[in-house]
């Protein structure tokens, strides 16, 4: 589930503290046993609180799964953002954001799972809020791929296809990855980002990924 300081920093900025607590709880529950099976009582037990206290700070269970998608899906998409906008080549960046963006969801395998397969179970309002967010993080690792087919270093006949099949290869490794693995976040990381630049057809992949 990540070390206790990841899960802390990835709520930064959720307060008070209860607050927080409960929604670390949340995305534990969820991660465990479905956004559906979970209930109120549940989460707030993980806290060490009482369902009661739990409605002090969210109206609804749906409110805290709204929540942790706002939080989780910005993230993600501010890796991309500032891989997009750095410096170097477009195989360079692109590199360096499959690295980054791996890592994230290795990292924080337990939230990016729920961020990611629990997206259904959001409110009509919600959903289409995080389906904008979702619009934004394909649109960045779009760009990327884009300025390496005009500068003539990619081969991609599909970059919008293309696209998305990049961040699905991403994101599934929220679905599998375990501490208890043989690669480290790291590892994972370099060995996406040289797979992606293959697939995008920019020599062996291996340069730009070990940069």
């Amino acid at each position: 589930m990540g070390t206790q300081a990841q899960r802390t920093e990835q709520w930064a900025d959720v307060t008070p503290d209860a607050a927080r607590r409960l929604l670390t709880a949340a995305v534990e529950a969820f991660a465990e046993r479905g956004y559906h099976a979970t209930t109120t009582r549940d989460i707030a037990g993980r806290a060490g609180m009482s369902p009661a206290a739990l409605y002090i700070h969210y109206r609804t269970k749906e409110e805290l799964l709204y929540r942790i998608s706002g939080v989780g899906h910005r993230l993600a998409l501010g890796i991309l953002r500032r891989a997009h906008d750095g410096p170097g080549s477009p195989a360079e960046r692109l590199a360096d954001a499959v690295r980054r963006f791996v890592r994230w969801h290795a990292e924080h395998h337990t939230t990016a799972r729920v961020v990611q397969y629990e997206l259904g179970a959001l409110g009509e309002e919600h959903h289409a809020e995080i389906v904008a967010l979702r619009r934004e993080t394909d649109a960045a690792v779009r760009a990327i791929i884009e300025e390496g087919v005009a500068a003539g270093d990619f081969d991609v006949p599909d970059v919008r296809g293309t696209s998305l099949a990049v961040l699905s290869l991403c994101v599934d490794v929220a679905r599998w990855f375990s501490v208890d693995g043989r690669r480290t976040p790291e590892e994972v990381g370099d060995l996406y980002a040289g797979l992606v630049l293959r697939m995008v057809g920019h020599g062996n992949g291996v340069r730009a990924a070990g940069a």
